[in-house]
């Protein structure tokens, strides 16, 4: 091949960028390892330019070597979840001791494509509750699943990426249908969230956190609402609880400031950045991500982790005119 068009090849693979880093999220739940399997994958691809024949086979190509990558990686790996789907709500409210490490958790991944096609595909098979619940499946059978049932892809085109027969696509993506069905995961119940969310109701939330008004802010919660603080396993569900969950982590969050993001599948979401010292400075704390359904706050998930703010492309820290 020419080196003309190895080279438009490999421009070809590098504007996959953005879509791998969606698949390899979904297999693995966590967006940082995501775009460490991402970057494996084209260092993969340009060690195997001289494997590149045609632009036809290029796209199955490089998803097989982005699920090669993905299943070492997972190779070892426990399943990650959501807190809700670990154990029961707090028995007793106070600030959370007990946590586990990074990968045990699955995490937000912000929104960056602007294409309308990604962006449908994307809302319903990117939530937080799709992917806790993709973890539940072994992990070959997950790819199988995201290839045809979240990018379209035929038994055919599966089959060659993930070098198994057509009749054993099927096969796993049977047995991955019934364990989804089964699995019975309690943050399925966010599956079904409000495709339209009043900016009222954001304007208020961002307010009242900031402001620490406790009463306005959880007069915008359902009465069954829920809030999780990963890496912490401690959740809490229900109005009463959460307003003493609140009550007990006032002096962590009083003077935080909230800069709006979008995350997973375009749900609402904020970076929180909370007061560093005496100076004003505001250093980042967490990623909240807002789940509403019935044009109230269903759920808020907390990601708890200032390198996560970063990520998503947010400063290091704010000013006090921020």
């Amino acid at each position: 091949m020419e080196v003309s068009q190895i080279h438009e090849e490999l421009t070809m693979a590098e504007e996959m960028r953005s879509e791998l880093v969606g698949y390899c999220y979904r297999m693995i739940g966590a967006y940082a390892e995501a775009e460490d399997a991402v970057q494996d994958t084209m260092l993969r691809v340009w060690q195997g330019k001289d494997q590149i024949h045609n632009r036809s086979a290029l796209r199955t190509w490089i998803y097989r070597i982005a699920t090669n990558v993905c299943l070492d990686k997972l190779r070892n790996a426990k399943r990650r979840a959501l807190p809700m789907d670990l154990s029961g709500a707090a028995a007793s409210i106070a600030e959370p001791s007990e946590n586990l490490p990074p990968f045990a958790w699955i995490g937000p991944i912000p929104d960056s494509s602007h294409d309308p096609a990604v962006l449908a595909m994307n809302k319903e098979t990117i939530r937080l509750s799709f992917i806790a619940l993709l973890q539940t499946l072994p992990p070959r059978q997950r790819a199988v699943l995201i290839l045809n049932e979240v990018f379209r892809w035929s038994a055919m085109q599966t089959a060659e990426a993930m070098d198994m027969t057509v009749g054993a696509v099927n096969s796993a993506l049977q047995r991955a249908r019934a364990t989804m069905k089964q699995a019975r995961l309690r943050s399925d119940t966010l599956r079904v969230i409000d495709a339209d969310v009043d900016q009222r109701l954001l304007t208020s939330y961002v307010e009242a956190f900031e402001q620490y008004d406790l009463d306005r802010l959880l007069s915008l919660f359902q009465e069954s609402a829920s809030l999780s603080m990963p890496p912490y396993v401690m959740w809490v569900l229900g109005k009463m609880d959460i307003t003493s969950f609140y009550r007990a982590t006032r002096s962590h969050c009083a003077g935080s400031r909230l800069v709006p993001v979008l995350a997973n599948g375009y749900c609402p979401a904020y970076a929180q950045y909370v007061p560093a010292g005496n100076d004003g400075e505001l250093v980042p704390w967490s990623i909240h991500v807002l789940e509403i359904q019935g044009g109230q706050i269903a759920h808020v998930h907390h990601f708890i982790d200032p390198q996560l703010v970063t990520r998503f492309g947010l400063p290091a820290n704010l000013g006090l005119d921020r």
